[in-house]
C-alpha cells in the first residue's frame, strides 16, 4: 500500500488527505459532497472540476466519510461515483460521524457531536459508533449549527428584535432587502449553507448581550435535545468538532461545566486526526 486518499466532507467544505508510505500527507480541499444535496450528475462535475488524478497521484485506497452517507443508498451512491472516477482503487464509504469519532477519540469511547454547517451527535465506543440519534437535517432539526443560529438572526431582524448597533452590523453584512435574502433562501440551491453564512455577524459581535444569547440559547438546545439524551454523556468525555464547535469553544466548556460533563477535545476539522487514525492503521510512517 503506497497512497491512501481520505475525504472528510460535510455539506460546506470536504477536506481531503493524501496519505503516502514516507508519512508524507498532502491536504487540499473542495466544496462539500453531500448525496441528500447534491445529484449524482453534480458531484461528478465537482470531481471533474476539482480533483485531478494525475495531480494527486493515483490512491489505490480511498475513504470517503461525509455527511447523508448514513444510509445504505447513499453509500452505495457515493461508492458508485467515486469508483468511476478511480477506477483502480479500494473505496470506503462512511458516515461523517465515524469520521469524527476516529479522528477525536482513536480507540477510546466518548459522546462525539458535530457542530457544523449542520449537527449530528453519537455514542461511540472505541471501535464503533454504537448510538445516534436521528438527525432531522436543516428544515426541523440541526440544533445547535450554523443553520440553526443563522435561522434566529435572521430572524430576530426581519422581526425587529435587534438594537441600532445589531441592525445595523446585519445591514452591513446582508443588505437591507429583507424580501431579497428571503427569496435567495427559498429559491437558490444550499439554503443551510446561506442560513448559516449569517453566524459571520456572531463572530463580529461577542460580546453584545444578544450574540451572546443567541449562541448559549442555540448551543444549549443541542445539549437538551441531544447530549442529554445520550445516558453515556455523564460516564465518558465529549468531543466537539466543526466551525461552530471551534468559534464558540468558550460557550461549550461553560456548558460543559454547567451540566458537570467531562470536556475532551474540540477541533476545527477532524482531517487531520483522520489522517493519522489511517497512517497507524496502515503502519505508515508519521510524518513531522
Amino acid at each position: 500500500m503506497d497512497r491512501v486518499l481520505i475525504a472528510e466532507s460535510g455539506s460546506t467544505k470536504t477536506d481531503w488527505r493524501l496519505i503516502s508510505q514516507s508519512g508524507l500527507v498532502t491536504g487540499f480541499q473542495t466544496s462539500g459532497i453531500n448525496p441528500y444535496l447534491l445529484s449524482s450528475e453534480e458531484i461528478h462535475q465537482l470531481l471533474r472540476d476539482s480533483l485531478k488524478p494525475d495531480t494527486i497521484q493515483q490512491p489505490e485506497r480511498i475513504y470517503f466519510y461525509g455527511a447523508g452517507c448514513s444510509a445504505p443508498d447513499q453509500q452505495e451512491k457515493l461508492f458508485r461515483i467515486l469508483s468511476s472516477f478511480f477506477k483502480d482503487a479500494e473505496i470506503h464509504v462512511a458516515c461523517d460521524m465515524l469520521a469524527a469519532a476516529r479522528s477525536l477519540c482513536g480507540e477510546k469511547p466518548g459522546i462525539v457531536c458535530i457542530l457544523g454547517t449542520g449537527s449530528n451527535s453519537c455514542f461511540y465506543d472505541g471501535q464503533e459508533i454504537k448510538e445516534r440519534h436521528v438527525s432531522l437535517g436543516y428544515l426541523a432539526g440541526d440544533e445547535g449549527s450554523g443553520n440553526y443560529l443563522g435561522k434566529r438572526i435572521l430572524q430576530y431582524y426581519a422581526y425587529k428584535t435587534f438594537d441600532e448597533e445589531l441592525n445595523h452590523s446585519f445591514e452591513q453584512l446582508f443588505g437591507q432587502d429583507a424580501g431579497a435574502i428571503v427569496r435567495r433562501l427559498y429559491s437558490e440551491p444550499f439554503p443551510n449553507r446561506y442560513l448559516a453564512s449569517f453566524v459571520q455577524l456572531l463572530k463580529q459581535n461577542r460580546g453584545h448581550y444578544m450574540v451572546e444569547n443567541i449562541i448559549e440559547d442555540g448551543l444549549n438546545d443541542f445539549f437538551h435535545f441531544h447530549i442529554m439524551k445520550f445516558r453515556q454523556s455523564w460516564n465518558y468525555p465529549l468531543y466537539f468538532t466543526g466551525s461552530i464547535a471551534f468559534e464558540f469553544e468558550d460557550v461549550l466548556k461553560t456548558l460543559c461545566s454547567q451540566y458537570e460533563f467531562d470536556l475532551g477535545r474540540i477541533e476545527k476539522s477532524p482531517a487531520d486526526g483522520l489522517a493519522a487514525f489511517h497512517q497507524k492503521e496502515w503502519g505508515f510512517l508519521l510524518s513531522e
